[in-house]
């Protein structure tokens, strides 16, 4: 059995520390009625530390938003993986916003993902098609190249903490969730690429889902056989939400 991980990926909120300190325990909070579940902050990099001390070692987990592949170096606004160690289990990594914006190519994702692991950090490796590229029929082809990319820098995918999660990018904030059975497809097709790099292990890794996801959807999606959760934007940032979609996947 895979325990379903749900992450909140707070992006560039809140603005102030109080208010990321009172988000971080109003969501511990949220996440004790879901003890089964393994939930994750991914607060920014400048309250990492401090939510951290607030909520201690025994509560929910934390993620960072991004990280360098290199330890040090003149990399001006990067965070190391040395930095991370300590203050965070998981790292998200390839987010379409940071491969948008920040031109993180397939490479550098892989990269990244082979440094978090030898770091002892758990990657989530975000991989998803942008409107166009579904539109034209290229989904596959695209989930194809950059699962392939994540993973290309690891010998093996066992005892790694690789978390994938499918965002296909024209579902995230839009409120334009994928159908339950679209989402299945893609992420059926993900473990079926696990498999051909390790299939070992492939069946034990998370796959989650993330755009969009809502309480409402949350229970469809989650009942899917491979999708083990959510990689969550705006709805972590409200505690009740977040409880309520951390309550489908324990139920699922």
């Amino acid at each position: 059995m895979r325990a379903p991980i749900i992450a909140g990926n707070w992006k560039m909120n809140p603005t102030t520390l109080d208010e990321a300190v009172a988000l971080a325990h109003a969501v511990e909070a949220a996440a004790r009625v879901a003890p089964s579940v393994t939930a994750v902050i991914c607060p920014p990099t400048i309250w990492l530390a401090d939510v951290q001390r607030a909520i201690g070692r025994d509560g929910i987990s934390i993620g960072a938003q991004t990280m360098h592949f290199e330890e040090r170096g003149a990399f001006t606004g990067e965070t190391s993986p040395l930095m991370l160690d300590g203050l965070v289990q998981f790292v998200i990594l390839g987010h379409s916003e940071r491969r948008l914006y920040d031109g993180e190519t397939d490479e550098r994702v892989g990269r990244k993902v082979a440094s978090a692991v030898a770091h002892g950090l758990r990657p989530i490796a975000a991989v998803g098609e942008r409107a166009e590229e579904r539109r034209a029929g290229e989904t596959a082809a695209v989930i194809d190249r950059q699962v392939r990319a994540a993973v290309g820098g690891l010998d093996s995918l066992t005892r790694t903490g690789l978390v994938i999660a499918y965002e296909p990018v024209w579902a995230i904030g839009t409120g334009d969730a994928a159908s339950a059975a679209d989402a299945q497809e893609v992420c059926a097709q993900i473990r079926q690429i696990l498999r051909a790099a390790d299939a070992d292990a492939a069946d034990a890794i998370p796959i989650q889902y993330g755009g969009s996801v809502t309480a409402e959807n949350a229970g469809e999606l989650f009942s899917q056989p491979d999708i083990d959760g959510a990689l969550v934007g705006g709805a972590s940032l409200k505690p009740d939400q977040f409880a309520a979609i951390l309550r489908a996947a324990a139920r699922a």
